[in-house]
């Protein structure tokens, strides 16, 4: 876990759960490490992000409360902008607006994404924004998913604040049923 992210999780509460189940002093290593800032998109970041074709977005309610919602296209959807800034095609869904509403109030945003072959995990936080063509027509259209012929409704731009990588042991792998085709293939 790098120490920006762990910086923004933690609270007093989970340092004392921490503590009293002895592993607190790992985390306080973790903690000591502060200067090192890993929220830079390495390329190994970067390739996993845009091998993607889901992923699970957070937003807080005005409320308090988290919406999470699945969002999911063709892999490479979601898009490397820079270093430190990631984004995708915003294309006309259910019409509920839920996330969209929750980020005019506020733009913090959380991230997972699942290699379920290969049980990998990242998980990241950040601002976004939502961004129609009107306010911004080149960043919508850069994130056009390729062979889509319908404009996005807007584009969802995120400045990555932090990210982390999680062990792969609870994560069941799981394929698509193109993956066993191609598996299939190769064997024959």
């Amino acid at each position: 876990m790098t120490a920006k992210f762990l910086q923004l999780m933690s609270s007093d509460t989970s340092r004392a759960m921490q503590a009293d189940s002895g592993s607190r002093t790992t985390y306080a290593a973790m903690e000591g490490r502060a200067g090192e800032s890993h929220d830079v998109l390495t390329p190994n970041e970067v390739a996993f992000i845009e091998a993607r074709d889901s992923f699970y977005m957070a937003t807080v309610t005005p409320d308090g409360w988290p919406y999470v919602q699945h969002r999911g296209g063709p892999k490479g959807f979601l898009r490397c902008l820079g270093s430190r800034r990631i984004g995708f095609a915003d294309f006309r869904g259910n019409r509920q607006y839920m996330s969209a509403g929750n980020l005019a109030e506020s733009n913090r945003v959380a991230l997972i994404m699942l290699d379920y072959v290969a049980r990998r995990r990242l998980k990241l936080v950040g601002h976004a924004s939502r961004v129609t063509a009107a306010d911004d027509e080149g960043t919508v259209r850069q994130l056009m998913p390729e062979g889509h012929k319908a404009m996005p409704e807007a584009a969802v731009v995120i400045d990555v604040v932090a990210f982390d990588w999680n062990c792969p042991q609870h994560i069941t792998q799981r394929w698509t049923a193109a993956e066993i085709e191609q598996i299939v293939e190769n064997e024959q």
